[in-house]
């Protein structure tokens, strides 16, 4: 696979047997990111499960203390008072037959987070084999399925996450931006990795955290010391 000079560059300056503190781990990614744009890093944290097991699946949602540093269009699928009070509360979109439609006939997708009142489930399902894939579909689990909407948006926006896991055991979240620094993608580190080791499955056996890498977009991964969390 071919990498770039700024990425080889980058790659040098990283101990590739080393698992870094997250304060000088994040430092590095900082230091050697180059893109011209405020890179998002990512953390990629593979655990000792099984996610083809119902009772091994490792899945749920966060504030990030410092947010993701992106901002977030939020859906909502909500009638009456609920639904004024996600317009009030920031959603830039909320309706429900009249969203379904658009999204079925329009293939329409400029939102980033979908969040629904129990009651509009009914209306949210047909849109599953669209959304599902893509990651969007409301669910309890994720804290996108509430009574209260209108505290879904404010969390969405104030830099909720949602992590689960993939096919091949590994949780992919953004917990922030290069421009937010060490320290401040440390705190999210932490949190995001607190959360996860609570989410710990009764039947995981063995070693949970298999591995933890950090990287920015452009950039190469750095191994993170994540036993102590």
């Amino acid at each position: 696979m071919f990498r770039g000079k700024k990425y080889q560059d980058a790659a040098k300056q990283i101990d590739r047997n080393t698992q870094y503190e997250p304060v000088e781990g994040f430092g590095i990614i900082c230091k050697t990111a180059s893109a011209k744009f405020d890179e998002t890093v990512e953390l990629h944290v593979k655990l000792g499960v099984d996610s083809r097991h119902a009772d091994q699946q490792v899945r749920g949602a966060i504030v990030l203390p410092n947010g993701t540093g992106k901002s977030v269009r939020v859906l909502v699928f909500a009638k009456g008072d609920k639904a004024d009070a996600a317009r009030a509360a920031g959603a830039e979109y909320v309706g429900d037959m009249d969203m379904v439609e658009k999204i079925q006939k329009e293939n329409w997708f400029d939102f980033d987070v979908v969040i629904a009142s129990p009651d509009m489930m009914g209306v949210v399902g047909r849109l599953g084999r669209i959304l599902g894939p893509k990651g969007l579909m409301p669910s309890p689990k994720a804290g996108t399925v509430t009574p209260d909407v209108a505290k879904a948006v404010q969390e969405s926006k104030a830099g909720k996450v949602e992590y689960r896991l993939d096919k091949t055991n590994i949780i992919h979240c953004p917990i922030g931006k290069v421009s937010f620094g060490p320290e401040k993608l440390t705190e999210n580190f932490e949190a995001l990795m607190g959360a996860i080791v609570k989410a710990k499955p009764a039947a995981a056996k063995g070693q949970y955290i298999k591995s933890c890498v950090a990287a920015s977009t452009m950039g190469p991964g750095v191994k993170m010391a994540a036993q102590k969390i």
